[in-house]
Formats: structure tokens, sequence, C-alpha cells
């Protein structure tokens, strides 16, 4: 790239910006490593991935937006000369190379993307360990609807989105609170339309960890005394079983010696009615042959009966086998995880306590229970199904105190509850307030070492703080446009994820990048954590600028039509940062072991 001393003009000022960043972060350099099999004619396929991922980042609604846009992208030189790039291809180029991108190609890409991730997010787990002793994680699932009459979105399916069932896919989303940035995204998955919160709960918690690198110390004590516990149940059930088979034996045996005695009666029936035709007497009422006929036909009474009798017990053994089956086969879960997570705690000399917030979709009692396990501490509301606001609503009366927790909320909790389903105590709260004129209620349970029933407005302020991931949600759709698709291969539509995700990331770090560097900043760019994004990708990076190329970097100069009219950015590229050392992530952190 030839420095030269004379401004260009670009109308996308921040990409500009961006693109000395990425130099920065050896971004450009990763991408372009990437072997791709498809052909260089006029523009190579590395840069149509750059263009992509540019295109994110000016947040284009649609790929076609880079050729005919009222500013294209593509003929922005100064955009393309920040990115090393020669120049930009035309939007049909691609999304040709987009649609032909392999499996293979689409995940050494993201390996780029997450080795340029993985030394941030290290420093900053490290960071919200020393400053707040935990990391707070937020997980959600939130929609990525089409058109209901498409038919060439690849393994979409129906499912409930937003405010109706729509055609689509759900996006399952992980973010980490960040002392320096406010939020990072950790992870993102597509699924087909129709998943639900409630199937991923151990999926989100996996990849969680192997972004962290870390993990809680494994709750082993609980597991054991869960196993405890189901081997006492699995002896009553045997038990039960054993007695449900010895009824159902005796039932079957008195069933047969009734239909033994029928046979004996009819028999006797059918020759005492012989032997008095032969000789003529006539059948009176107390004569053997009356009384033959009254003993069968008790005993014929009495076979419906039995047969009634024997369904129960049938039906009483079969819950019993059912029973004892379902407990053995937890009994065998229970025992693989227990030496699942003993060798993972043998490998863990320096575990993480981790706060893991989830709305409701993800609060069934198994996923509960599991994320216990697995030494979380757990924020969440209960499942639809598991509903447990009738039965706290009952435990309150006109006596009970409420505590105001919000403008028009309150609260009245319960610590160490024992809930059906849930082999562990949970904190319980139910909560009420009013949406205009109609009083609603709704719960919320906790699992950790956190006293929160000791102040409530804490727990609902801590619980509600996950509203960042669905704030970084509604960021993603309507910032960084991902309610539309601009692609429409399986590959493709997961790299768009992965690169819109790291684009939310990227725009974060380049802000606090910047901070560092650029005295003249617009008002609001100087805190990294309170950073306006929208304004930063939707105005900036389409604002127009003079470029002044030198051998440090570039001089970005708005101009006299810019809203940052009279602001000027000098902008190296250099970066100053420090890397997390191998050994931290093992011995920085206390040793946290089971209470």
């Amino acid at each position: 790239m030839s420095d030269s001393t004379y401004p260009s003009l670009t109308q996308h000022a921040m990409l500009v910006a961006w693109g000395q960043y990425a130099q920065c972060l050896d971004l450009i350099a990763g991408l372009e490593a990437v072997s791709l099999r498809q052909k260089t004619i006029k523009h190579s396929p590395q840069t149509k991935v750059i263009e992509f991922l540019v295109a994110i980042l000016g947040g284009l609604p649609h790929l076609k937006d880079l050729s005919r846009a009222a500013h294209p992208l593509v003929r922005d030189q100064e955009v393309a000369k920040a990115w090393k790039q020669p120049a930009w291809a035309d939007h049909s180029g691609v999304s040709r190379t987009l649609s032909g991108l392999s499996r293979d190609e689409v995940r050494q890409i993201v390996e780029v993307l997450t080795t340029i991730c993985q030394p941030i997010i290290d420093r900053e787990v490290v960071l919200a360990w020393r400053d707040r002793d935990e990391i707070v994680v937020d997980c959600d699932l939130t929609g990525r609807p089409v058109s209901n009459s498409s038919t060439t979105y690849p393994g979409v399916a129906f499912g409930h989105m937003g405010d109706g069932v729509h055609l689509g896919y759900q996006a399952a989303l992980v973010s980490f609170h960040s002392p320096t940035y406010g939020r990072i995204w950790l992870s993102v998955t597509p699924h087909p339309g129709d998943t639900v919160a409630c199937t991923l709960a151990e999926e989100l918690v996996l990849a969680t960890e192997a972004k962290l690198g870390r993990s809680p110390w494994r709750r082993t004590d609980l597991l054991q005394q869960r196993l405890d516990v189901l081997a006492r149940q699995r002896i009553c059930f045997a038990q039960r079983m054993r007695r449900a088979h010895r009824t159902l034996q005796e039932t079957q045996e008195r069933r047969q010696e009734t239909q033994d005695q029928i046979e004996h009666w009819q028999a006797q029936v059918q020759a005492y009615e012989a032997q008095y035709e032969a000789q003529g007497r006539p059948e009176r009422p107390h004569s053997r042959l009356a009384q033959a006929r009254r003993k069968l036909q008790v005993r014929q009474d009495r076979l419906p009966r039995q047969d009634q009798a024997l369904a129960r017990a049938e039906r009483r053994l079969d819950r019993c086998l059912t029973k004892l089956a379902a407990c053995q086969a937890e009994i065998g879960q229970v025992r693989a995880r227990l030496e699942r997570f003993e060798r993972e705690n043998a490998a863990n000399p320096a575990p993480l306590r981790i706060v893991l917030r989830l709305d409701a979709g993800f609060g069934t009692p198994d996923n509960v229970a599991l994320l216990i396990e697995m030494g979380y501490e757990v924020y969440s509301k209960p499942y639809g199904r598991w509903d447990l606001t009738k039965e706290l609503k009952k435990r309150v009366d006109e006596q009970t105190e409420w505590t105001r927790v919000g403008k028009n909320a309150e609260m009245v909790a319960w610590p160490a509850c024992s809930v059906k389903r849930v082999p562990y105590p949970l904190d319980l709260a139910l909560e009420r307030f009013y949406t205009g004129q109609t009083r609603r209620h709704s719960v919320l349970l906790h699992s950790g070492a956190e006293p929160v029933t000791d102040s409530l407005p804490e727990w609902f302020g801590r619980y509600n703080g996950r509203q960042t991931i669905e704030a970084g949600i509604k960021q993603g759709k309507q910032v960084f446009q991902m309610h539309h698709l601009k692609v429409r291969s399986k590959e493709a539509l997961y790299l768009q994820e992965q690169l819109a995700v790291f684009a939310a990331n990227f725009v974060r770090w380049a802000a606090h990048w910047l901070a560092t560097q650029c005295p003249q900043l617009p008002d609001g760019w100087q805190e990294p954590e309170k950073i306006p994004v929208k304004e930063q990708v939707q105005v900036a990076a389409h604002t127009s600028a003079w470029v002044t190329w030198n051998e440090q970097g570039c001089l970005l100069t708005f101009t006299d039509h810019s809203v940052f009219a009279g602001r000027s950015l000098q902008i190296n590229r250099e970066w100053t940062y420090q890397r997390v050392l191998p050994f931290t992530k093992s011995c920085v952190f206390s040793t946290i072991r089971a209470p």
C-alpha cells in the first residue's frame, strides 16, 4: 500500500478506521491465509469474504447494497485500501463466492475469528474475576424469520419467533459481561426454527466453557447425594414391584381357581340335568340340581370382579416396572455424569464462579438440576409447564409483607425450598406487577451461594440485568441487520451468524482502541462500555471524510457535510495489548470447592 500526502474522499469514514484496527489485530492477514478452492479471476475469494464482513460492519441490509446503495462500497477505494484490498467485488460475485463455500472452508474462517477473539476474552475473564470474583454469562434464543412462503432457505422450520409462528431459524446466543467492553458475544449457533430453548441449555453452557477455557467446580458431592437417594428409591421401587408381582400372581391363582370351579360346576349341572331328565324327576328349589346351579352362578358372578382385580394388578405392576426402569436409567445417567464430572474436576485446578442468567424458556426442572450439578449459580424463571406460580400464591395472604423492587413490581421470597422434580433446594420468589389495570404474577428461582432472599431488590435487579443480552439481540437485528439474511446456503448462513457476533465485538474493541489514541472523538465515544454502536455503524460508517495516508496509518478529517464536521481522527496502526500468560489460566484464581 503506497502512502500519499494528498487527501482522498471516503463516504465510509468508520470503515476506514476499522480497517486500520483490523490490521492491528492481524485479522486481514488471517482471512487472506485461509485456503479457499474457488478461482481468482478479478477478485480473490478471500477479498469477497472480507467484503462480506465489511458489509456487516457497515450495517448493510442486503448484499446488493454493496453495489447499489446511495454511496456504493464497491466504489470506495479508500475503504479497500484501509482493508489492504486492491478493490471490492460486485455484490453478485460476493454472493456466488459465499454460496460456494464448503463446510471446511467456513470452519477455517471461523477459526481465524476465534484466534482473534480468544486473547481478548481471556484477558476480560481475568479482569472480571479480579474485580468482581465472578463471571456473568447470559444465554438466549432468538428467531431469524424468513418469508413463510419461501422454499430456498435450507433447513428452515416453523417455530415461535417474536409475536407469532414463522418460518425461519433460531439463533442460540451466549454473551459475557466484560469489565472493559460491557458485552462480549461468546458464541452463536443457528438451529431450525422449531428448536425450543429448553433443549439447548447444556449445549450453550458447554459452548461457554469452550470459549472461556474454564468451568466451575462440578458439584460431585451433590451428585453423590443424589445417587444415594436414587439407590434408596430403587430399593423402594423394587420392593413395590415384588409386592405388585406377588399380588398379580395371587390374583391370577384366585381367578384360575374360580375358572376351574366354574368348569367343575358346569359339568355337575349338566350331569344332574341328564340324571333328572332320565328319571323324570322335577327340579325342586333345594334339590342337588338347584344347589349346583346356585354354586355355578356364584362363581360366574365372581369372575368379572376377579378380572377387574387382575387388570388392576397388571396396571400396578406395569407402573412399578416403569418407575423402577426409570429409576435405574436415572441412576445410570447420574453415575455416568458423576464419573465425567470427577474427571473434569481432576483436570480443573482453577475453577471459576460463573453466574448464569436464563429466561424461562431454559428453566425446566432437568435443566436447573443439571446446571446446579455443573457448578453454576443459576438465575432463571420456571418453564411454562413447570408452573410454580399457583403453589407460591397459596403461601401468601393479606398479612404477607411484600417488598417493592421496582417502579411497579413487588416481591416476596422463600429460601431453600424443596421443589417437586428438582433434587436440590431452590430460592423462590413470587413477584407481582401491574400492566395497565391488570395485576400479573411470575416466579424467580435461584440456586447458589449468594443469599438472594436477604435483598429482594438486588435479586430483582440481578436477574433483570440479563436485559443486556436482549439489547444485544435487538442491536444485532436492527444495527447489523440480522433480520435480513443476506445469503441462502447453509454454510454461508452459518458464516453470517459468526461474522455478525464478531462484528458486534469488533466495534466495541475498536472503540476502546480509538479512545486511547484519538482525543477528538465525538461525544459519548470515550467509554467502550457505553459506546453508541448504532451511531458508529449506521451513521459514522456512512459519513464522508478526507483520508490522508501516512506511514503510521491515516488522518481522518470529517467533511463539512458530515454530522461530525470539524473533527479529525489520527489513526495509527499500532496496538499495545497485554496478553494473558498461559499459566494465568491455571493459577491466578482462587480454587473454589463445593461447600
